[in-house]
């Protein structure tokens, strides 16, 4: 069990004074599950500082952020050539680092971005030529960070991304194969060029329709040579951008503090809040800090609190802003229309609902000899998958996925449900794949299977398992948890090491194209196709679709390519998660967002007893 960890001593407790009695019969039950109250930071005088609840992260290097906990670490601290608005939808990416948005050429083979003048980089120890003083930023940054990506010893898990996509990038990947040979950054690259200090040339091979969203990711941050090469292995560790933020304090798996860089006011650098918004967003008040200068916040506070009973304690006492509701407090927070009770209400606290671009899913590691080389036993497991019982345990806060492409993602389309549950069938698909009842009749022993799950502290992971394990008891298969820490999950997916595992994916981008290509060769593990799934003609139909704009054309593509992964089956479709946020009135701004990656600059926390 995770107890909030105790570390500065504290000016004061969580306090329950103000809570009302209903809620303090939850809390009362919180302290039985959890730790109790722990001491935590008071505010000094005038600081606006928010204090949120995070997961482990992998470190701050951009090339390795491939996980939500880390890309939101990294976020604040990075920033790449565009970004996405805050308030408008649908989503639009605007100019970050880049003073506009690129020059696109007629064919769509050539952008051209110019370089804003005045960014600068952080100060640090690694610019030994200004003394530790941070640098401006130029368009040849921009050109070794993408040259990163592509450095195989980088170990990035963000190629991906640009893998046969830009002139020579491939060839020069090649060349830093042999770790015995350093790689050479200085050498030309054709489709990847910096003319002049302020401008960056990118020249595709073929038409990439996505190259705009690419540039908002991680992958398309802007780090500084300087850092790579003094910092090497422990660059990671050591994040040094041109972000609102500058990593104060990092206590592994406890405790991370970002204040407000101070070289944006020491290089006269403003950026504002957004003067327009999507339809609503006047009326709920999001544009009340139009034009602001950003950041607002003074200060991050993340915590890592891996009970999510503590968690949920620390935002009802309100030292979290916000929170999302977990199935054990689903009945306590919503009444039957889904509006908040009387209780919650009462605490001030608003309700943000919004669909997601995320599925979850269970995967098949492809290289394996059991799972990856029988379709039908594949097929069982998803037949039988009871997404009823499913769905229902989790209080419907899902919805049920037809596919690989979810809901309000261009290049979506109704359909049925493939392998929708039916027991019968799953007994007879067993029985096709060579494992009657679940027995293989040449040993006589009960087919065991080996699920990888990663949150290992989450009680309510650990149910959802346990609800998973029973329904392939229903045609057999015996299946053994194993349960990690998240750093160690991603490391056995990295190596390919599991045999099956649970996971989700949040999207890159608005794009059907995010979605398949987790099923792309080319991006098998340590990319983003965490199955190693690998169909020469699915692969065929993603190139031929990754170059055309949106259109029926490529829309039926897309179709086809969904209907290849629905057969062949490498995952197990779970669910689409519905978002349901809690936040305390007092913190302002706060819109849902699909790519929620440095959010926290647009956040304004206004507590009226000045906690």
């Amino acid at each position: 069990m995770s107890c909030i960890p105790r570390g500065r001593r504290p000016a004061h407790r969580l306090s329950t004074h103000r809570v009302p009695p209903g809620i303090q019969f939850l809390l009362a039950g919180s302290f039985l599950t959890a730790c109790g109250p722990a001491p935590l930071d008071k505010l000094a005088p005038g600081e606006m500082v928010l204090h949120a609840a995070v997961d482990r992260i992998r470190g701050f290097d951009p090339a390795r952020a491939n996980d939500v906990g880390t890309i939101r670490a990294v976020s604040k601290i990075y920033e790449g050539l565009l970004q996405y608005n805050y308030l408008e939808r649908p989503y639009r990416v605007e100019p970050a680092l880049a003073a506009a948005m690129p020059e696109i050429s007629d064919d769509k083979l050539t952008y051209r971005f110019r370089i804003r003048d005045g960014i600068y980089f952080q100060d640090d120890p690694c610019f030994t030529a200004t003394h530790g003083t941070g640098r401006e930023v130029t368009a040849q940054d921009v050109v070794y960070s993408i040259q990163r990506i592509a450095d195989a010893g980088a170990r990035s898990t963000g190629y991906w991304v640009f893998n046969d996509r830009i002139i020579g990038l491939d060839a020069w990947r090649e060349t830093t194969l042999d770790p015995a040979i350093p790689p050479d950054y200085d050498r030309a690259i054709p489709g990847l060029k910096a003319p002049d200090r302020t401008t960056v040339e990118i020249r595709l091979k073929r038409p990439f329709p996505q190259l705009l969203w690419v540039l908002t990711m991680p992958y398309g941050f802007v780090v500084a040579r300087e850092a790579v090469e003094h910092y090497g292995d422990q660059f990671i560790n050591h994040p040094v951008g041109t972000g609102p933020f500058v990593l104060e304090r990092w206590e592994k798996n406890y405790r991370l503090e970002y204040v407000r860089s101070p070289k944006w006011a020491e290089t006269g650098r403003v950026e504002r809040y957004p003067v327009r918004g999507a339809p609503g967003d006047q009326e709920a008040g999001l544009l009340a800090d139009a034009g602001q200068p950003l950041p607002i916040i003074d200060r991050v506070v993340n915590h890592v609190v891996g009970d999510p009973s503590t968690q949920w304690l620390m935002f009802l006492t309100g030292f979290f802003g916000t929170s999302y509701v977990t199935k054990d407090n689903w009945n306590a927070v919503f009444t039957a229309d889904l509006g908040l009770t009387e209780t919650f209400q009462a605490l001030d606290i608003e309700l943000s609902y919004a669909p997601t671009m995320v599925i979850r899913y269970i995967g098949f590691n492809m290289d394996d000899p059991v799972v990856g080389t029988n379709q039908k036993l594949r097929q069982a497991m998803a037949t039988a998958f009871d997404t009823d019982t499913w769905l229902a345990f989790h209080n419907h806060r899902d919805i049920r996925p037809n596919g690989p492409i979810p809901p309000g993602v261009a290049g979506y389309t109704d359909r049925p449900i493939p392998h929708a549950y039916d027991l019968e069938r799953a007994e007879a698909l067993m029985a096709e794949a060579g494992y009657p009842e679940g027995v293989d009749p040449e040993t006589g022993r009960r087919l065991t299977l080996q699920l990888d799950i990663g949150n290992a502290g989450v009680p309510e992971v650990r149910r959802a398992t346990e609800l998973f394990i029973s329904f392939m008891e229903r045609i057999g298969i015996r299946v053994e948890p194993r349960y990690n820490n998240r750093p160690a999950f991603f490391d056995r997916l990295d190596r390919r090491q599991v045999q099956f595992f649970a996971l989700t994916w949040f999207a890159d981008y608005p794009d059907a194209d995010n979605f398949l290509q987790l099923f792309y060769g080319p991006n098998a593990s340590p990319g983003s196709n965490r199955a190693n799934y690998v169909n020469p003609g699915f692969d065929a139909l993603y190139e031929e679709a990754r170059t055309l704009q949106d259109s029926p054309e490529r829309s039926a593509l897309f179709q086809r390519m969904a209907d290849i992964v629905v057969e062949d089956s490498p995952w197990i479709f779970l669910g689409v998660p519905l978002a349901h946020t809690l936040k305390h009135r007092w913190v302002h701004n706060f819109k849902h967002h699909d790519f929620p990656y440095g959010v926290e600059k647009y956040w304004r926390i206004v507590k009226e007893d000045g906690t």
